[in-house]
């Protein structure tokens, strides 16, 4: 995958001025295109071409006078540390968000095995409801038709002479 910037986001990005950019890019050193009348340095490929393979880099300590000197081995091996790790964390994002998305479907497919179980009880708690009622009728009746029986009886009944 190319990145391409124009050449003057990229003499800002390596602090270089754009003639030594452009005489890089003669001697073929960098890779450029040119569209639309503004000119494009590659910037993966370009940057290789950029850290000295001879001489080490020299970091300054802003808070000491002391310096340090890497080569461009350790920075090419240490930048591909940093991109391996990168990808690491990707793939394990991807695996999570996988994950995730497995944990979602069971829980989404539980939640309408207990909608369809809730469904089933309800209906269940209405026949259970009316025949509730019905037997509530059944009974009503037949206290009203004990009542009006043994009222009856208690009018005709006479009470024994002695």
């Amino acid at each position: 995958m190319n990145s391409w910037l124009e050449i003057e986001e990229f003499s800002q990005l390596v602090n270089l001025d754009i003639s030594a950019i452009q005489s890089l890019i003669d001697e073929g050193k960098l890779i450029s295109k040119e569209e639309e009348g503004q000119c494009f340095v590659e910037v993966s490929r370009s940057a290789q071409a950029l850290i000295p393979a001879t001489r080490g880099i020299v970091l300054e300590d802003a808070y000491e006078s002391s310096s340090v000197t890497m080569s461009s081995e350790f920075v090419e091996k240490t930048v591909g540390a940093i991109l391996s790790l990168h990808e690491k964390v990707l793939d394990a994002k991807e695996e999570t968000l996988d994950a995730l998305k497995g944990e979602n479907h069971f829980l989404k497919e539980a939640l309408f095995s207990v909608q369809e179980l809730c469904d089933e009880d309800r209906k269940v708690i209405e026949t259970l409801t009316k025949q509730l009622e019905l037997l509530q009728d059944e009974l009503e009746f037949t206290k009203r038709k004990y009542k009006m029986m043994w009222n009856k009886a208690v009018e005709s009944y006479t009470p024994p002479t002695k």
